[in-house]
């Protein structure tokens, strides 16, 4: 099922929509400000495994989650002055941050290392979604695991329709995935360039 959403002004009813398919351990697709993700709520364990099986993704590899704002994100992760400065300094925005998980993280989320990997991207609609869901969304790109990523919802749906609940549509994106940037231990640590600039982290 494919659902259009405006992009910049999301509509309450449809977010509604979005968000009780969520809870009842549904999985979408949905635009971030990067790429399209797929995402599930992460304290459905049905929704995770699920995407799981979709990815075809080993399971030692935990998946990132949306968080609503940054006083949403102390909630999951351990949040230092330094990670906090840098977070408040690049967020809204396209990076996906690694930090140490706190005990609300459920265990499918988390590294060996108990660590997780956090996004607040700069998208009306994914914020949205997390806001009225009440907690963190699963993220990861929408694809098959090691298979290119589809970044027009009528493709995601062609392709993958069949075994989501929802194809959120919120445009075309050409994004790149967003960048990873560990802060463990307090120094910021580039693990993957996407789209995010990272010549900031040479200042700090």
């Amino acid at each position: 099922m494919v659902l259009n959403i405006n992009p910049e002004n999301p509509q309450p009813r449809l977010i509604h929509r979005v968000v009780e398919s969520l809870k009842q351990g549904g999985v979408i697709a949905y635009p971030t400000d990067t790429t399209y993700g797929i995402g599930c709520d992460i304290f459905n364990k049905k929704g995770v495994k699920k995407i799981y099986q979709i990815k075809h993704r080993d399971p030692r590899k935990p998946f990132s989650f949306i968080c609503a704002d940054l006083s949403d994100v102390a909630n999951y992760a351990q949040v230092s002055n330094f990670a906090f400065k840098t977070m408040k300094r690049n967020l809204p925005g396209p990076y996906t941050f690694v930090l140490e998980a706190t005990r609300m993280v459920p265990d499918l989320l988390t590294t060996r290392q108990k660590t997780v990997g956090i996004r607040i991207p700069d998208n009306p609609i994914a914020l949205a979604i997390v806001r009225e869901l009440g907690h963190p969304l699963v993220t990861t790109s929408a694809n098959v695991s090691g298979e290119e990523t589809f970044n027009d919802p009528s493709l995601i749906d062609e392709s993958m329709g069949r075994m989501l609940d929802m194809v959120v549509d919120g445009g075309i994106l050409l994004g790149d995935p967003s960048t990873v940037v560990s802060l463990i231990d307090d120094k910021a640590e580039v693990l993957r360039q996407g789209s995010g600039d990272t010549s900031w982290i040479h200042q700090l």
